[in-house]
């Protein structure tokens, strides 16, 4: 059912955070959801990792998102209750529904699907409009073409011309790289903003060989920031890709480039901007994931704020951080289209006076569907609709992704892959993106799709050793639980199916995994082979796609047993970041 209206003003507890540098405080509640008090003089809004996903969804945010040693009880490791009650925000309300997994289902039938780029069409040119053009500028932190079956078949083709129409004029990136370079210069050819990336650089064979860069002189592939005159002063935005890109994904899509962190790099290029642009102001558009941007924010200076994205955390008010010459207010966004950022500056010459920060849900249910884009998404959806639309099965209870260990969507992929491909166990990757259905809702491909959909979605089966599965393990747990940030790349700990273990995530390297053992309780045996299937593997792969593995089990009426995720934890009893087990 939909709320009405007024219902749902009344119980929304919007979120407004007051921010002076270096002081953080919160500032008083909205009388309206989108209602949002004129303050300064230039705004900048920020969507990122809305994962091509062009209508309203539903998704969950996790119950487990477990912070280790310093980042222990600190946003955004902060989960159901103690997230609400970190940030004030009334359990009841449907600020509680978009920012917490806190009694989900009953939220959802209450207050309906979130996002949808048509609804964000008409919040974004709202809230542009309350400012004025001349003031405001939209960016995007990067994984705006890759989520959905429809981006994968057109490579995002689809979302360049939903990006151009909602006015989108910066962007960063992270699956974007995965089409390849000749796509994604494709595709930039038809954007018409600008693409940032300070810390993309050809690798010193691709330089030799004269390759394609924005600046031949530094090997910078593309252009670093970009200057935009708000309120009759200068901002310049610099663009930080995801830095793991040939780590986290096939080398092969991105063979020419070389990615990181780049912090003297990054440095040297913010001076630049301050000594000899002097600009007003800097905004780092960012795609590192939250962690690494607060230990960023520690050791660059000049930055005023850093608008982040790749973690997927919906965290309401930014955090400082304080370095040796200042404050860094750290953000970032939440995923899927459920949220736009909105900063709100004070500038001055040469400086920043005061900064509001607001981070609005996009309720569907508030916001008529602008025209154009609503038809532009009917248009480009077009070819596939009748393909994919088709019911191959129903829901028999909620499915989410979302969570450091697993969900009931991957125990799905994680059983589909061992009843078709004949395996015992099933290794399925931890990624943050996907949607959530609700328990009854019938399923399509698109809805497979919407969970698989890759440049590299080949199945495999191989043999494997007890040892070599407990080592994989352990790296992607250290790649999740190290204390240092510059470490981690942002996604969740592999789903195991057929598997079960303890995991210690504040243990040491190479000791945080133990009691593995098989679903039938006989323990994994080192140096035992066992057969085990997967995809999305960074090796080439010539397996089935998994949405055909997913699909064809689906369509045999089969359905998981209960979902566990098969994970014991300890040492984590009174962390804030879990709720339950698992």
């Amino acid at each position: 059912m939909a709320i009405r209206r007024r219902d749902f003003l009344k119980s929304a507890g919007a979120i407004a955070a007051s921010v002076g540098l270096p002081r953080l405080a919160r500032g008083a509640d909205t009388a309206s959801v989108y209602e949002l008090e004129r303050f300064g003089n230039a705004r900048i809004l920020h969507i990122t990792d809305t994962h091509a996903q062009l209508n309203p969804v539903y998704f969950r945010e996790p119950s487990v998102n477990i912070g280790i040693g310093e980042m222990a009880g600190r946003p955004p490791h902060l989960v159901g209750r103690a997230f609400l009650d970190h940030f004030g925000i009334r359990s009841d309300s449907a600020d509680a529904y978009a920012f917490s997994c806190f009694e989900f289902e009953k939220s959802a039938a209450r207050f309906g699907k979130l996002g949808g780029f048509a609804h964000l069409k008409t919040l974004i040119d709202r809230l542009r409009g309350d400012v004025g053009e001349k003031h405001a500028v939209l960016v995007d932190g990067g994984d705006l073409w890759q989520g959905t079956g429809l981006a994968n078949v057109m490579q995002g083709r689809d979302m360049v011309e939903v990006a151009n129409l909602l006015g989108i004029e910066a962007m960063t990136g992270h699956w974007e790289f995965t089409y390849g370079e000749q796509a994604l210069r494709d595709n930039l050819e038809r954007f018409k903003g600008e693409f940032l990336a300070q810390n993309v650089f050809l690798t010193e064979e691709a330089a030799f060989n004269d390759a394609r860069a924005f600046d031949k002189a530094t090997g910078r592939v593309f252009k670093p920031s970009m200057i935009r005159e708000l309120g009759g002063h200068r901002v310049a935005i610099i663009g930080q890709a995801f830095p793991y890109v040939p780590i986290a994904h096939p080398k092969r899509f991105t063979p020419d480039w070389t990615f990181g962190i780049r912090e003297e790099e990054l440095q040297k290029h913010v001076d630049g901007l301050r000594g000899h642009d002097k600009v007003d102001a800097v905004i780092l558009l960012s795609h590192n994931g939250m962690d690494v941007d607060l230990k960023l924010a520690s050791r660059v200076t000049g930055i005023d704020v850093i608008l982040g994205g790749h973690t997927h955390d919906a965290v309401p008010q930014p955090v400082a951080v304080k370095n040796a010459n200042g404050t860094t207010l750290v953000t970032n966004a939440g995923s899927n289209g459920k949220f736009v950022g909105v900063l709100d500056l004070a500038l001055d010459k040469g400086k920043i006076g005061d900064i509001r920060y607001h981070l609005r849900p996009v309720y569907s249910e508030l916001l008529k569907p602008d025209p154009a884009m609503a038809e532009l998404i009917g248009r480009v959806r077009a070819p596939r609709v009748t393909d994919w639309s088709e019911k191959i099965a129903t829901a028999d209870r909620l499915l989410y992704r979302r969570g450091n260990f697993s969900g009931p969507v991957d125990q799905l992929i994680c059983t589909a892959l061992r009843t078709e491909l004949n395996a015992e166990i099933a290794l399925s990757p931890g990624f943050r993106w996907g949607v959530t259905a609700l328990s009854g809702q019938p399923l399509t491909m698109e809805d497979v799709l919407a969970e698989t959909a890759i440049t590299y979605p080949e199945t495999y089966v191989q043999e494997m050793t007890g040892a070599q599965i407990k080592d994989v393990l352990e790296d992607i747990c250290d790649n999740l639980f190290n204390a240092d940030p510059y470490y981690q790349q942002g996604g969740d700990m592999v789903r195991a199916g057929g598997l079960t273990y303890t995991c210690t995530p504040a243990g040491a390297v190479g000791s945080r995994i133990s009691e593995l053992k098989l679903d039938n309780g006989k323990t994994l045996a080192a140096n035992r082979r066992y057969k085990v299937a997967g995809w999305a593997s960074i090796n080439a792969q010539h397996g089935a796609p998994v949405w055909d593995i997913v699909g064809k089990y689906l369509r045999s009426g089969r359905m998981p047993e209960p979902y566990h995720s098969g994970v014991t934890l300890k040492g984590v009893e009174d962390n804030p970041g879990i709720v339950g087990q698992g």
